[in-house]
């Protein structure tokens, strides 16, 4: 029997891993799974990944989390897309949404040919969803009396990453029965087979398990130190290897909080800007081949500047990236979640999302004994293969999608040698179909055929006219356009401000379900 679960690393990771795990299968009870998470004192979280999907309302319901408790401990707000300015030419008024909430009537007809048709064209999401305008007027997803959880738009979160490791730390050991150990891993002892059997540790002896989940970071102490798996680099597709992140105060407490991720392409990269309550998270992303570290704080800075912060806040924090992953994730008794499994540059907030997939497929899938584990093993490393793969193209496609010339970073990310074949295929075909879940069949895909068609047709692919077809129903269509254009106007007047709700939230609290 899978008995005793052991996790080797902290922060998002390990606690995510340890609430899914814990929360699932009663450790909390004496006949259920024992969880322990054995955590160094001396390592401090990357705090990478201040952005979630939807997909964390879910998981955080699942463990039993108040969403109130939770919104005031991790300095969180509401997210409900990505905004991407300067990604096409460069321009000033170069920008589109990548919206979480479906297109309306998507997969009932065919909105990409009308929409095409259309005379006077607005931008493909604000003419299929009601959510880019939320985003655009900084409303909240939800009003006041709406319950914890529940939705009147579609939406996840952005977090301060150091807190939401706190927090997951205090409510798995209070609430779901995690035990916590503070110390150092010293070493790792293997059974006959190949297992690991236990972990030496500093003041606490030795500690058995039967799974280990690595959430070592980059480290990869359990699954690439001690058992040597390969790391696949995926650098000749994803240039951009570091991130400078630096913290900027609003200048009120009244100040708007953006709806949405903001990432606005500069010469060899991006920067995010992220809305917290208390504080934007402003990082650039580049590419170390096609710019330097001093260009791309400058930039930064002047980004913050522009953007009405004070450019002189802070010293920014330099993260070094090496994009890719593992070569697999689980091996005999060890499984790699978080940034020791892989890590690519943040741009459309996938680090979370991993983690929680990760943990859920542990979770569902936990095998009952050892002799069933490499079944299971295998299923994961399946998936998760398949998951990254699907990831990187997704990113990539962004890039390929520009026309901006101003830069090699920029003229390279179009080379063909670059770009994975899967994705050149597909976008063959979407000039003459648009995405459908045809092209991602997986029940649980990453990015579902609407993200394709937000970056798409926001991005400027011109599909090309085919023969009609009866899905191709224009009249259909049009109703929907009118319907969402309906529910625009009823969500912007009924909504409040992101800064408002929060403030809400933060003296009253959110209503339960």
């Amino acid at each position: 029997m899978i008995r005793q679960v052991v996790i080797v690393g902290g922060g998002s990771a390990g606690w995510l891993t340890a609430g899914i795990l814990a929360a699932e299968h009663r450790t909390n009870c004496p006949e259920g799974l024992r969880v322990t998470l054995v955590e160094s004192p001396d390592v401090n979280p990357i705090g990478v990944g201040e952005g979630t999907w939807p997909s964390m309302r879910d998981t955080l319901r699942k463990m039993g989390v108040s969403e109130t408790d939770f919104i005031r401990e991790c300095d969180a707000s509401f997210k409900q897309a990505s905004r991407f300015d300067r990604w096409i030419t460069g321009a000033d008024d170069d920008s589109y949404y990548h919206p979480f909430a479906l297109p309306n009537g998507y997969g009932d007809v065919n909105l990409v040919s009308q929409w095409q048709a259309l005379s006077s064209r607005k931008p493909y999401a604000e003419v299929v969803s009601y959510q880019a305008q939320l985003c655009h007027h900084q409303r909240a997803p939800k009003q006041i009396t709406t319950p914890e959880w529940a939705a009147v738009a579609n939406y996840a979160y952005h977090l301060d990453a150091g807190k939401f490791g706190q927090f997951l730390q205090k409510f798995c050991t209070e609430n779901l029965g995690v035990k916590h150990v503070l110390d150092h891993v010293t070493g790792v002892n293997p059974a006959d087979n190949g297992d690991i059997v236990s972990l030496d540790t500093g003041a606490n002896g030795q500690i058995e398990g039967d799974l280990f989940i690595d959430c070592t970071g980059f480290a990869s102490l359990l699954l690439g130190r001690h058992y040597g798996i390969g790391f696949r680099s995926r650098k000749e597709t994803l240039f951009c290897d570091t991130a400078l992140a630096l913290q900027v105060p609003y200048e009120s407490e009244n100040s708007p909080i953006a709806s949405n991720t903001i990432s606005t392409a500069q010469k060899a990269g991006w920067i995010w800007d992220i809305g917290l309550p208390t504080r934007r998270g402003t990082g650039h992303v580049y590419s170390s081949a096609h710019t330097t570290d001093d260009d791309a704080e400058m930039a930064l800075r002047s980004y913050i500047k522009s953007s009405g912060g004070d450019s002189n806040c802070g010293t920014v924090r330099k993260i070094s990236i090496n994009p890719g992953h593992r070569e697999i994730f689980w091996h005999r008794n060890c499984v790699a979640v978080g940034l020791s499994a892989g890590f690519i540059e943040p741009l459309e907030a996938s680090a979370l999302a991993l983690i929680e997939f990760s943990a859920a497929m542990i979770s569902t899938e936990l095998p009952a004994n050892r002799d069933i584990m490499d079944i299971v093993s295998k299923r994961f490393n399946e998936r998760f293969l398949y998951r990254w793969d699907r990831i990187i193209d997704f990113l990539k496609l962004h890039y390929v999608l520009s026309e901006r010339t101003d830069s090699d970073f920029w003229r390279d990310n179009r080379q063909d040698e670059t770009i994975p074949a899967r994705l050149q295929e597909l976008m063959e075909l979407w000039h003459y179909q648009p995405p459908s879940r045809s092209d991602l069949f997986q029940i649980e895909e990453i990015f579902p055929s609407a993200s394709y068609q937000y970056v798409l047709y926001g991005m400027g692919f011109e599909p090309k006219q085919v023969m009609p077809r009866r899905s191709d129903d224009a009249a259909l269509a049009e109703r929907i356009f009118q319907e969402n254009a309906g529910l625009t106007g009823k969500y912007l007047a009924g909504l409040p401000s992101n800064r408002n709700l929060l403030n809400h939230v933060m003296k009253h609290g959110m209503s339960k379900i």
